[in-house]
């Protein structure tokens, strides 16, 4: 079911690593293509383009896009009394987690007169999105919206796919967790669409446009990120989900394998990958997972993922060159099963997971941490989604005059240096005009 790499016996390079990293470059060629095109349509069309979208992606017609406050409130009225427990618990834990991440403000005093505070803004309006395809997501809610609120953000607006089976509406239990979080301005639309329509704005349905897009998805919710970039700030693209596990021999295979398997079960487009010096391990696993995954409830999905270009075991020589290949691989989810784990050695990931009792489940769920995490290798240069994705570091730069007077020589000096006498003459001017206005002194005339 999972193909096997064999890298052992090479000299790598990190660019043979990056060229031996398993994905599915040719599904997200297309998605882009085709997101950039949906999210036009919705520009220039606005409501009528989400509606032949619906119709098109989710078999939907009718329906309330703006959903309607009454939605909310029968949402969180029908809510089993286990999930919502469980949502409060997830909501309590990330909003704990993510007020770790809001920075105060910090003064730098570089002389009498002179400071510089560094502060943290958020932004005014941000549109976060929900993913509702193959399966629900209730704390893809509560990863986005908390990061939000704890950051300051004023206006939210969610958005997510209108579901076939529920007449059109969105999700009611991811209904229920917007209404337990206080977020009333929700959109039932989908896809790259969604992330279109949150970007321009939509005035027949009273959506102003977003300051910042974020949310996970699919490969064209998360090219569409790219098509609106620029337009709007935007997260990581965290698009088809990714696990990595690297593991030696003191590695129990059947937890690999269900680890393996719990995040193929997203989409067939999902990456499982377990890096390994260990054969016997890998033999272990490759048994385990075919008798796991035939038996699992989205059997044939995970079998897609499994046996896609994406996914597979990568056999090495020592752990020294599973760091390695794990580090050029940036996954999403990286999990270590090892003896001597040393997290430290592995700088690229969304999230690490170290240790068998510390599952990417808990991280979806319940650990605290955030799920929305960037993909396709982004984890090299860019973070998860945190309260920091929606505050902006702002600079407040205060000098008296005489702190100016004490650098001015060095400005015209620059600024002179530079062909830029203008910015000079700024502050020779404060000088200047100073002096031509201060009162002569009588006794000195």
């Amino acid at each position: 079911m999972l193909r096997t790499i064999d890298l052992r016996g090479r000299a790598l390079t990190p660019a043979d690593l990056l060229a031996t990293v398993p994905r599915a470059a040719a599904a997200r060629e297309e998605a882009l293509a085709t997101a950039a095109r949906i999210v036009a349509d919705v520009a220039t069309r606005g409501e009528t383009a989400l509606r032949d979208q619906a119709e098109q992606f989710d078999g939907v017609a009718g329906h309330d896009i703006r959903v309607p406050s009454a939605h909310l409130d029968e949402a969180v009225a029908a809510l089993d009394p286990a999930v919502r427990a469980a949502l409060e618990e997830a909501i309590t834990r990330v909003r704990e987690a993510s007020a770790a991440q809001v920075p105060g403000p910090i003064t730098t005093v570089l002389g009498p007169g002179a400071r510089v505070t560094q502060r943290w803004q958020p932004v005014r309006r941000v549109g976060l999105y929900v993913p509702g395809g193959k399966a629900v997501y209730p704390s893809s809610v509560v990863m986005n919206v908390v990061p939000a609120q704890v950051a300051g953000v004023s206006e939210i607006a969610l958005a997510s796919p209108p579901q076939r089976d529920h007449g059109g509406r969105v999700h009611p239990v991811i209904l229920a967790a917007a209404r337990l979080l206080g977020v009333d301005e929700v959109y039932a639309m989908g896809g790259a669409g969604a992330i279109g329509a949150l970007a321009h704005g939509v005035a027949t349905l009273d959506l102003e446009p977003v300051d910042v897009v974020t949310g996970p998805g699919n490969n064209f919710v998360a090219a569409a990120k790219r098509a609106v970039a620029g337009l709007v700030g935007t997260d990581a693209e965290a698009g088809a989900t990714e696990i990595l596990i690297v593991a030696d021999d003191s590695a129990d295979p059947r937890l690999v394998s269900a680890d393996l398997i719990s995040q193929a079960e997203h989409d067939e487009q999902a990456s499982a990958v377990l890096v390994t010096a260990s054969e016997a391990l890998a033999r272990a696993v490759a048994a385990d997972i075919v008798s796991r995954a035939t038996a699992t409830r989205h059997a044939r999905r995970v079998a897609a993922a499994l046996a896609g270009q994406q996914s597979a075991i990568v056999l090495v020589d020592d752990l020294a060159t599973a760091t390695a290949f794990s580090n050029a691989y940036a996954p999403e989810h990286l999990e270590l099963h090892l003896l001597d784990p040393r997290p430290e050695d592995f700088v690229h990931a969304g999230a690490v997971f170290v240790g068998p009792d510390s599952p990417v489940s808990l991280g979806d769920y319940l650990a605290g941490s955030n799920h929305v995490l960037p993909t396709g290798g982004q984890a090299r240069y860019s973070a998860g989604l945190s309260a920091a994705t929606f505050l902006r570091p702002q600079q407040v730069i205060e000098y008296d005059r005489a702190a100016l007077a004490q650098v001015s020589d060095a400005i015209v000096t620059l600024a002179d240096a530079e062909a830029l006498p203008a910015h000079g003459e700024a502050v020779v001017a404060r000088f200047a005009d100073r002096q031509a206005q201060e009162p002569v002194d009588e006794d000195e005339a």
